[in-house]
């Protein structure tokens, strides 16, 4: 199966640094972006099953305190 995004693990990872779960990514999604992801969106997103919006993405970043380039691309430097 084709992967719909290549930015799920890092998406992940990031997410757990921060101390994050599923649901309270979705939630900061909506509280402070008014975008709608649910838990379930999340966990499809970090295993590559859905692809993400580009608005999506910057947005995850910016919750998450990662640069978007490194979600997308990654490199050996630290997040």
């Amino acid at each position: 199966m084709d992967r719909a995004n290549v930015s799920g693990n890092r998406i992940k990872e990031a997410r757990k640094r921060a101390n994050l779960d599923q649901v309270e990514l979705a939630v900061a999604l909506e509280v402070e972006y008014q975008v709608k992801i649910t838990q379930s969106d999340i966990s499809e997103i970090e295993r590559g099953i859905r692809g993400v919006k580009d608005y999506e993405l910057d947005y995850i970043s910016r919750i998450l305190n990662v640069d978007p380039t490194w979600l997308l691309r990654g490199n050996n430097n630290e997040i």
